[in-house]
């Protein structure tokens, strides 16, 4: 069945605060990343992001969405990562960090398995385009007619976006595109598991009247005991 959504507006109203302070401690943490990466000449960058198919830098891709080649990269990239992160956060943070996970490994595998060989990928836009699929199918998948309608109008507001799916020269499209895949099967792996009706139970057989002596009274009897 579909539903607006909305549920108790006290926990949602909660849980839109946990998601306002998780995005604001997310993006706190990879400016203050971002200004030691600056005063290393961005060597973090080059040490800890994703250099493709080397079984070396696999586990970069845990450490690859929170590092920047420069300023305009993570300023370009905040904006997106904050509205996204919060509109995919303010129904569950619990189930937000396990879209998150899986964004980043899906994202981070892109770029591992399908970027040129000898570059290296970094930022967070594969997660960005990761909670933009997420929140673009969470309606449909949740039967929440509120954000089936969050997403279309997410999906129309940044149709821009998926110009960078297409392949360019010095973008990362294989990582945006493993975001986005991953958003999408975050939506159906943290769907909203609601049970339906109860089991449904046998209407309980009425019984004749059962007359109050004699053999047929004492089989009656009997039976009753039996449960039948």
């Amino acid at each position: 069945m579909w539903d607006l959504g909305a549920g108790d507006a006290e926990t949602v109203l909660a849980e839109a605060r946990k998601a306002l302070f998780v995005m604001v401690g997310f993006l706190a943490l990879i400016w203050v990343i971002q200004i030691a990466n600056w005063a290393d000449h961005y060597q973090l960058t080059f040490d800890y992001g994703i250099r493709p198919r080397d079984a070396g830098s696999l586990p970069d891709i845990l450490s690859a969405p929170f590092l920047h080649f420069s300023w305009a990269h993570i300023e370009g990239n905040s904006g997106p990562l904050f509205i996204f992160g919060f509109l995919a956060a303010y129904r569950g943070v619990t189930r937000f960090l396990g879209v998150t996970v899986l964004v980043i490994l899906t994202s981070g595998l892109g770029a591992w398995l399908f970027e040129s060989p000898g570059s290296v990928g970094a930022g967070a836009s594969g997660v960005v385009f990761g909670y933009f699929g997420y929140i673009m199918v969470r309606g449909f998948f949740d039967r929440h007619a509120i954000d089936m309608l969050l997403g279309a109008v997410m999906a129309l507001c940044f149709a821009y976006q998926f110009t960078v799916l297409l392949p360019q020269a010095g973008i990362g499209w294989q990582a945006h595109i493993g975001g986005l895949a991953g958003g999408v099967a975050a939506g159906w792996v943290f769907r909203d598991r609601r049970t339906g009706a109860g089991p449904r139970t046998r209407p309980a057989r009425s019984k004749p009247a059962s007359p109050s002596s004699g053999p047929r009274a004492d089989l009656h009897r009997q039976l009753d005991d039996l449960g039948l």
